[in-house]
């Protein structure tokens, strides 16, 4: 029998991901959020039974957690969550909803949530606390690293290279063969037809670095 989850986090994209997991017949034990006066509300039913520390009431191998942290710009507090659990032990589950279009030799590391609509292609590698998120598309043999998220409505063409930390923002477009560098942020609707180095942030059409 599946083991019983813990969502992290208790906002909106927490929200979609309870939704998903309903629809899979999943056991929620329960939500977390570091604001306590959220402690007892519901969420789609399921309640908020404190913050991240009431994990540890629970032995690694009794329960799987689940990231309920989005991310706008850099996913530093989601990247901190996902590693500081799984030190101390934990596992994090993949996420995917019942209407994605995945090919069969695409390769998920842990953690990974495919948000509705979405579409991942042959050949592709999605890193471990990744999000490609609803209605995003990711085209033939493209390689995403860790904590990375994929903000819905973009399109990643084939054999995209995106580095750890990535955040690509809602309706951006990037072509054939591009490299993102790691802790980049390509802003919403941006269309992006050269290689980005990491550590910075690129917007427009096309898309040029900004200060």
């Amino acid at each position: 029998m599946p083991l019983p989850i813990v969502v992290l986090g208790a906002g909106g994209h927490s929200k979609v991901l309870i939704d998903t997991l309903i629809a899979q017949k999943a056991k929620i034990l329960g939500v977390t959020d570091y604001q306590l006066a959220k402690k007892g509300k519901l969420i789609l039913g399921i309640e908020v039974i404190g913050d991240d520390l009431m994990i540890l009431n629970y032995q690694p191998n009794k329960i799987r957690l689940v990231n309920g942290l989005g991310s706008v710009g850099i996913p530093v507090k989601r990247k901190y969550l996902f590693c500081k659990f799984t030190e101390l032990g934990y596992k994090f589950v993949n996420v995917i909803h019942p209407s994605v279009v995945i090919a069969l030799d695409v390769h998920f590391g842990e953690g990974v949530q495919i948000m509705a609509g979405a579409v991942v292609q042959t050949g592709c590698r999605i890193g471990k606390n990744s999000i490609i998120n609803t209605k995003a598309s990711v085209d033939h043999d493209c390689a995403i690293a860790a904590h990375v998220h994929i903000a819905p409505g973009v399109t990643l063409s084939g054999e995209v290279e995106v580095g750890e930390g990535v955040h690509i923002g809602t309706g951006a477009t990037v072509i054939q063969g591009i490299r993102i560098g790691q802790n980049s942020i390509i802003a919403a609707g941006s269309v992006v037809t050269k290689d980005v180095p990491s550590g910075v942030t690129v917007m427009g059409i096309p898309a040029r670095e900004v200060t």
